[in-house]
């Protein structure tokens, strides 16, 4: 039994058929009981009936064997035949039992009839019923024995109730049978389909998704594998557009180096200073990018080294403002610190938030124009350390802010090649501060510069 939708039928089959026998046993018994109870009232209700009626026409309890159950209460049991008065004898066997006893005010039973007196208990006629006579106790009426038969037709009655319990059992069955099967089929289908999209993704269809048809925990498999699906097609075209990426920034500077050497060695080029410097700036731009690639895979496989230390932010912030005080100077560009004296130190490895703010400030010195200024800030607030990088430039435009932190993703390509940049430095950045646990932001309106934020945890004794 290998089906799921064929256990989930099953298991509510079962579940329905317990739950349809249970009733209906219950039903069946219940019924019994209840028609038991209506049959014994209402021969109560009229045994003291007709013994209060006799009482009232007669007065006493006389000769009142001979009538009840035979002869109308108006009729006088002289006035009866010898036959029929034989023949409503209880004894004789002919006549209905006699399931109630008439008790007169003495305890003595008047019927049905005994051979010998037979004399109730006082405490026992507290549970019997009072016959009631012009307000006065004339006797009493109490079950004789318990229920134990029933007539011919108390019993078809209860036949026909029983056949259409049977009926209605079947019913049941039938349609608990077919429910269980549309639910069941409504209940498996999304898991299908789940199952046919993992088998699609395997055979290398990423973009698969599948129909949510409910919010239930179904829903949300659903919802998760769509989730999947669209992170795996988008890692999958990152992986590409990376490896793309690669062997374009590789084949650039090996390009311009294999073509110096080439034309070198066959003679076709003089050695000179200046040809010189231009290999050994491509080779030196390979190796930034082999070194930046080797930092990304380290920080992927979870293996980057941290040598922390307690680190004063300000310290951090004077030392990347001294390397680019003179780059800054040159380009006509402000480069300001802004932080206050009483920071807190934080557990850092200075050389990675060093590497960190250098590739910012290198970023925001390239997009801000002459006249512009760069700010370095630091702050503390709800426990955790915030730096930021702001700059005066063109800013980012609202549909390449997203992508500001992915490998090789370039908002404008000729500039990122014209400075011989790799395009992995964001990228490098986020992974440098995820290491250290903490979160990195870019914000921008597009118009008036751009501001990357940092922001780490401070240790819990850290006031």
């Amino acid at each position: 039994m290998s089906s799921l939708r064929i256990k989930i039928t099953l298991a509510l089959v079962v579940v329905g058929l317990s739950g349809v026998l249970i009733v209906a046993l219950m039903t069946r018994a219940f019924t019994a009981s209840e028609f038991d109870n209506f049959v014994v009232e209402q021969e109560r209700t009229n045994f003291i009936n007709d013994v209060t009626a006799y009482y009232e026409v007669y007065g006493a309890w006389d000769n009142i064997q001979m009538v009840h159950g035979r002869l109308p209460v108006s009729q006088p049991p002289s006035e009866a035949s010898s036959d029929v008065a034989a023949s409503s004898d209880p004894l004789d066997g002919s006549a209905p039992p006699i399931r109630f006893m008439l008790i007169d005010v003495n305890g003595q039973v008047i019927l049905p009839r005994q051979d010998s007196p037979r004399i109730v208990a006082a405490s026992d006629l507290e549970a019997a019923d009072p016959v009631m006579v012009d307000g006065e106790v004339v006797g009493y009426a109490m079950q004789d024995e318990p229920w134990s038969s029933r007539d011919p037709r108390e019993e078809a009655y209860l036949d026909r109730i029983n056949q259409m319990l049977l009926v209605a059992t079947g019913g049941a069955v039938v349609l608990a049978l077919v429910l269980s099967v549309v639910f069941a089929r409504s209940l498996t289908r999304p898991l299908r389909e789940i199952t046919a999209a993992i088998r699609s993704v395997a055979r290398g269809n990423l973009e698969t998704q599948v129909p949510v048809r409910s919010h239930d925990e179904v829903g949300q498999v659903a919802e998760a594998f769509n989730q999947m699906s669209a992170d795996l097609a988008r890692a999958n075209y990152l992986r590409r557009q990376m490896t793309a990426d690669i062997a374009h920034e590789l084949r650039t500077p090996l390009s311009v180096v294999v073509g110096y050497l080439t034309s070198l060695y066959e003679g076709l080029l003089t050695p000179t200073p200046e040809r010189f410097k231009v290999m050994h700036d491509e080779a030196l731009h390979l190796q930034r990018l082999v070194e930046d690639l080797r930092t990304l895979s380290l920080a992927d496989a979870g293996e980057l080294r941290l040598v922390t230390r307690q680190m004063p932010p300000t310290e951090l912030l004077d030392l990347t403002a001294a390397a680019f005080g003179n780059q800054a100077a040159q380009r006509h560009v402000t480069l300001a610190v802004q932080a206050g004296p009483d920071l807190p130190p934080f557990q850092a490895d200075p050389d990675r938030i060093l590497q960190v703010l250098s590739n910012l400030v290198s970023n925001a010195l390239r997009h801000t124009p002459e006249g512009g200024q760069i700010t370095l800030a630091a702050r503390a607030a709800d426990r955790r350390l915030v730096f930021s990088v702001q700059d005066t430039g063109s800013g980012i435009a609202p549909e390449h802010l997203p992508h500001v932190f992915e490998r090789f993703y370039r908002a404008d390509a000729s500039r990122y090649q014209e400075h011989g940049e790799s395009g992995l430095g964001m990228a490098i950045a986020k992974s440098i501060v995820e290491a250290h646990g903490g979160q990195i932001v870019a914000a921008s309106d597009g118009k008036t510069g751009t501001t990357i934020t940092l922001t780490f945890p401070l240790a819990p004794d850290v006031s």
